[in-house]
């Protein structure tokens, strides 16, 4: 029996021994996963400059912390790693571009992206800092191939490019609470992007708001656009999206422009206010509902479809002037500088086809409050409210101006009433 017990108890000894240098064996790998998998924190103060730092981030990514100070760069930073995140002190945090030759002052873009197999990149943050640039500067932030990027609190400013230019990122990228301003293209430029949240920024006289062309899914929610030198918003080839709860004021040229087969778009209960050409041209765009937006001193057309757009509900809008009661508006009739004369403006279909007008007041309107012309077909102006409109008309002129063939005009309620 003796050798059996023996055999049995060698058996039981190697189990033993094999499970603990497995056991060991594993903490260790574990360990040295850990040890190359964990992120860093990096202060951008240990390194001879802001590159260094960003060059300091491991494959696995980390956060690059950016003391207060005064950055001055003469090209790109740039920005290789995913799952990283830059972030200043602040405004108190400045990167300054001194680069005239077009050149952007931070690219976020992984190695090699010009190659179709290229990975892109996940997860890029930039936060509470400043940057600003010049009139022959690039843009202030350059993102190209990032998934799921995230502008927060950044003050962008003064770029001869865009504020931000974001170029296939495509997978939900987030734009909020940034404030730019004065650049010289537009203050946020989408490219090939969809899911796009665009929430609580501040855009102040940059030559466009935002521009988004070949997108989809844009949710651009409590912005406030003032002091454009063109127009505020430009959509192009992009659908099913939501522009709501925003402000646009003064563009030189026209609030928000759809064009380029744009289709299945919501835009809700903005102020539209000041615009020198327009409010909202439906240039090219398709089954779009414009409902509780109020236009108030625009020039030319408040709305507009023209040839290449139809199936749009046009409802529950304000359209009106500074009226502001017992007889007084706020801004006088004439005046040598156009923004500071009183004006009211109406919709205006040019060619256009199978649009609904209902439930609108127009109020203290300069010419129509609805002229759609020979070239538009299908088109129902029904149970809209129009008082004191027509003010640069010739006496007797309609204030709905009805050519188009099979249109249906009814149940509107008319007052002269001034």
């Amino acid at each position: 029996m003796k050798p059996l017990y023996i055999a049995a108890g060698l058996v039981f000894g190697f189990l033993i021994a094999t499970s603990l240098q497995y056991r060991f064996q594993r903490v260790d790998a574990q360990e040295e996963t850990a040890t190359v998998s964990q992120p860093l924190k990096i202060d951008a103060s240990d390194y001879p400059n802001l590159q260094a730092a960003f060059d300091a981030v491991p494959v696995s990514g980390g956060i690059v912390v950016i003391p207060p100070g005064n950055y001055e760069i003469s090209e790109p930073l740039r920005v290789r790693t995913a799952e990283t995140r830059i972030e200043g002190m602040g405004a108190a945090t400045h990167i300054i571009n001194r680069n005239e030759e077009g050149q952007p002052a931070l690219v976020l873009e992984p190695a090699n992206a010009e190659l179709k197999e290229t990975p892109r990149m996940w997860r890029v943050q930039v936060a509470d800092l400043r940057i600003s640039g010049n009139p022959k500067s690039g843009d202030g932030i350059y993102a190209h191939k990032i998934d799921e990027i995230l502008l927060h609190a950044v003050s962008i400013d003064h770029h001869g490019g865009h504020g931000a230019n974001l170029v296939s990122c495509y997978e939900d990228p987030r734009l909020s609470d940034n404030i730019i301003t004065y650049c010289g293209k537009a203050g946020i430029h989408l490219d090939s992007c969809h899911d796009i949240v665009v929430n609580a920024n501040h855009f102040e006289e940059n030559q466009d708001g935002l521009r988004c062309v070949d997108s989809f899914n844009l949710c651009m929610n409590g912005n406030n656009l003032d002091d454009h030198l063109r127009h505020g918003v430009v959509i192009e080839n992009t659908y099913g999206s939501v522009l709501s709860g925003n402000m646009i004021e003064e563009c030189n040229g026209t609030a928000i422009i759809l064009d380029r087969d744009c289709y299945g778009i919501t835009i809700s209960a903005n102020v539209i206010a000041h615009e020198l050409e327009g409010g909202v041209d439906l240039r090219d765009a398709w089954g779009c509902s414009v409902s509780a937006n109020t236009f108030t001193l625009v020039h030319q057309f408040s709305v507009r479809v023209g040839s290449e757009g139809g199936r749009h509900a046009i409802s529950g809008n304000a359209f009106c002037n500074s009226y502001v009661g017992g007889g007084d508006d706020k801004r006088p009739a004439e005046h040598k500088d156009l923004m500071g004369i009183d004006m009211g403006t109406g919709v205006v279909l040019t060619g256009a086809e199978d649009v609904a007008i209902t439930g609108n007041t127009f109020t203290g309107l300069s010419k129509q409050a609805v002229n759609a012309d020979q070239e538009s077909d299908w088109i129902l102006v029904a149970n809209n409210l129009l008082s004191d409109c027509g003010r640069k008309l010739e006496p007797g002129e309609t204030w709905l101006l009805i050519e188009a063939s099979n249109s249906v005009e009814q149940s509107n309620l008319i007052s002269a009433k001034p």
